[in-house]
């Protein structure tokens, strides 16, 4: 069965600076998979690169089949990316947000309706302008056109983040229920406990490689020799 995800070698550039130096990775259909590190070690950049939103500029990379090198726009109507700039329109309500771009990736009326019940906002928070809500209630409607818009692969960046703990675990439930369904999931988490509880396997990206966490009972591995430029950003 050919992986979801299926990185060898990609290297992917922030202006001049070597976000992701050669990271390898494979995705299995319905696999959960976390991503570990710290800031500036390139998951931000993994997520975007698997989105289709950063080129590839060396390296194999196909995501759902797709070669990111070749068209990395073909791939973006089949991915749902939670990044932490939420893109929503202040001046819409919650549930013209998730119509309009749940309407830009392909999505049923009915998928709408499905995805507002889901998060909680088909009652009077439905009709809210987006601006005026709290920062949890934004997530939720980030994550409502996510799941409108029903991806083959999800690319979550800090899913929990802003939630209160009913929206911690609606997240939990979400992530496992799509697995079930076989949909592939990368997340990205500090909070590395709760997270690693939905997640099938840990990764840790270091220095824009991607090496696996051992178990408790394995030794780790050694550290991946980066060449990186003085100043570089501070990529995520």
């Amino acid at each position: 069965m050919e992986p979801v995800v299926d990185l060898r070698g990609a290297v992917a550039l922030v202006g001049r600076f070597p976000a992701l130096a050669g990271a390898d990775l494979e995705v299995g259909p319905g696999e959960v998979v976390l991503l570990q590190g710290p800031n500036g070690a390139g998951k931000t950049t993994l997520l975007r690169c698997c989105a289709g939103l950063v080129p590839v500029v060396d390296g194999v990379a196909r995501v759902l089949g797709c070669d990111l090198r070749a068209d990395r726009r073909q791939v973006r109507r089949r991915v749902g990316l939670l990044a932490h700039a939420t893109g929503l329109y202040d001046e819409l309500t919650v549930e013209a947000n998730v119509a309009f771009w749940g309407r830009a990736g392909g999505c049923r009326p009915e998928d709408v309706e499905a995805a507002l019940a889901r998060m909680g906002l088909d009652g009077r928070l439905r009709s809210v302008d987006v601006g005026r809500l709290s920062a949890g209630q934004r997530r939720r409607t980030s994550l409502a056109v996510l799941l409108a818009r029903r991806p083959e692969l999800w690319l979550l960046d800090e899913p929990h983040a802003g939630l209160d703990q009913a929206g911690r675990d609606l997240v939990d439930g979400l992530i496992g229920d799509a697995s079930a369904a076989g949909v592939t999931v990368l997340l990205s988490s500090h909070e590395l406990d709760r997270a690693a509880a939905v997640a099938h396997r840990q990764v840790e990206v270091v220095g824009g490689h991607v090496r696996p966490v051992p178990s408790a009972d394995e030794p780790p591995a050694a550290p991946a020799e980066v060449d990186v430029e003085p100043g570089g950003p501070d990529v995520a």
